[in-house]
């Protein structure tokens, strides 16, 4: 019988696990609906914002240096890791540092061996698996992830932007996970100091239908830190989605494995416990027996 108490004891256990994972599915489903909407708040923005500043660009004579576009010389490369706070998320931190692994091993194995790649990290999940991996790490901003405002995320911005203008850094890289859908969410290394304009093949004959006041280098200049500010926000928005899409799957899968546990614990159960009474009801049988022969 006391197979039977530790059966019932374990199936009660995993019971109480189902619902915590349930509802924490519960609650990151919730928190993702607004993720999804802060998402398709900022994408059209930040895309309006690139297409007018492609067609400036496309109206230029000849291609011309602007702010924070050209790449100072011995400074360090900063990678920016964008990670979670909290685990439980499935491979969503672990994603972001294996691609980090990828960066500083593979095209930026020289740079990392001569000390010239310095790593900043907004996650605690992600601090933890790079001091596990012996990895070192130069900063942390764990803050920015808790709230995400938009003013926070743009002073920050600042202060990124200010020290690639001192020299400090000659290369930004924001490493994330890109939200796609509840399920997927795609691993980007994007290289976000020195920015670059992208410049379409549309873009020039477009372009000739506008009358620029001022000129559009100056448009460029004043246009160049807002996108940088609404990009780094919207990178963050992505991870955030993505983290909570993430947790959301790990947490419906844990429910469902949790669900299928206990029915195969409760079939052991039912199984013990009618063993158990066969046992009991033979014992019984030749206990009557043995007293009639006697």
């Amino acid at each position: 019988m006391a197979n039977l108490r530790d059966i019932r004891t374990r199936i009660g256990s995993i019971k109480t696990t189902r619902q915590v994972t349930s509802a924490m599915k519960m609650v990151s489903a919730a928190r993702l609906k607004k993720a999804q909407d802060n998402i398709s708040h900022i994408r059209p923005y930040t895309g309006r914002m690139a297409g007018i500043m492609a067609h400036l660009a496309a109206s230029l004579d000849k291609p011309v240096a602007f702010d924070y576009s050209i790449p100072k010389k011995n400074g360090q490369t900063l990678i920016l890791v964008i990670a979670s706070n909290r685990g439980l998320c499935g491979g969503f931190n672990a994603n972001v540092v294996k691609a980090v692994q990828s960066l500083i091993y593979g095209d930026l194995k020289q740079d990392y061996k001569s000390g010239k790649i310095s790593i900043s990290i907004l996650g605690r999940q992600a601090e933890k698996m790079f001091k596990s991996r012996n990895i070192p790490v130069d900063e942390t901003h764990h803050d920015l992830i808790q709230t995400a405002s938009f003013s926070e995320i743009s002073n920050f911005a600042d202060k990124l932007m200010q020290q690639f203008s001192e020299g400090v850094y000659s290369k930004v890289i924001v490493v994330y996970n890109e939200f796609i859908n509840a399920a997927v969410q795609s691993v980007q290394s994007y290289q976000y100091l020195p920015f670059e304009i992208a410049i379409p093949d549309e873009a020039q004959p477009e372009s000739s239908y506008y009358i620029y006041e001022p000129d559009p280098l100056t448009i460029i200049h004043s246009l160049v830190p807002n996108m940088l500010h609404a990009m780094l926000f919207q990178i963050v928005l992505e991870s955030q989605a993505s983290e909570h899409g993430a947790r959301m799957t790990s947490m419906h899968k844990a429910t469902d494995n949790a669900t299928d546990l206990i029915k195969e614990l409760q079939l052991g159960y039912n199984k013990a416990r009618q063993t158990a009474i066969t046992n009991q009801i033979v014992e019984i049988t030749g206990g009557a027996e043995a007293l009639n022969n006697g």
